[in-house]
């Protein structure tokens, strides 16, 4: 058995056994879906005619599939840093690249898990969300969203030594990033700065082109313009990420 294939069983096997983090992971993002598409039901953004629903659903599955990827490498590099499993995967024949990948591995498969689960949820007559037929290109775009923001994750993981520390800093980003990119909001009712702010942040451009190919909200310019985002995102933070990860507390 490979480093790669152990490492991704035993992701996935803790992954599954941990209540706590399976709740967060899948269910958490449907509480976000479930009161925004009751609250705004039937209600539409003046600016472009289409549903409250379309802009949540989209902007709340971009947070929730980024937030996964974030929250479940940072926490498992620090927890494997602390218990010194990174230090003995060092000592072993394991690159890091199987480290990264088995965790990436899980994370596409968290995010297309969490997907379905949210767009079949979406498409209930209750919430009656109605894909728009460039949704295909979900998956591309999806991808390139977990990609970047497990990156992102890594840096985190790689700076923080505690669970406590993880969950501030993560939440930091996190949070204040999905009320300014359009997560939980249209930001067509934004003022006009606070689009500006939002341009400096991956989650925006996730949201635009999660938008276009769920809702049909603008043109697909709008994917195009938000894979180039997230790539450009994922350089960033995949240079960043090889200069600061850490095997151990010291280095």
């Amino acid at each position: 058995m490979s480093a790669y294939t152990a490492l991704t069983g035993a992701g996935y096997r803790a992954q599954v056994r941990d209540r706590t983090t399976l709740f967060f992971t899948f269910a958490f993002p449907l509480l976000f879906l479930v009161v925004f598409g009751l609250i705004f039901k039937g209600q539409a953004v003046e600016e472009s005619g289409l549903s409250y629903l379309s802009y949540t659903a989209a902007g709340v599955l971009s947070w929730g599939v980024a937030n996964a990827a974030v929250f479940g490498i940072a926490f498992t590099l620090m927890q494997w840093r602390s218990d010194d499993i990174l230090r003995l995967i060092r000592m072993s024949p394991a690159p890091l690249t199987a480290v990264i990948g088995s965790r990436y591995a899980i994370a596409l498969v968290v995010g297309a898990v969490q997907s379905l689960l949210f767009v079949g949820v979406a498409m209930l007559p209750v919430f009656g969300l109605e894909p728009a037929s460039g949704w295909p290109l979900l998956v591309p775009v999806l991808a390139l969203g977990v990609t970047t923001f497990l990156l992102l994750g890594v840096i985190i993981g790689s700076f923080a030594d505690t669970p406590e520390s993880v969950a501030a800093v993560a939440n930091f980003l996190m949070l204040p990033m999905a009320f300014l990119s359009g997560s939980f909001f249209p930001l067509d009712s934004m003022p006009e700065w606070l689009r500006t702010v939002s341009l400096v942040m991956p989650l925006r451009y996730l949201n635009d082109a999660v938008s276009h190919a769920l809702a049909g909200r603008g043109d697909s310019s709008d994917v195009l313009v938000g894979c180039a985002g997230l790539l450009a995102f994922a350089v960033v933070f995949g240079a960043v990420a090889m200069k600061t990860f850490r095997w151990t507390r010291s280095s």
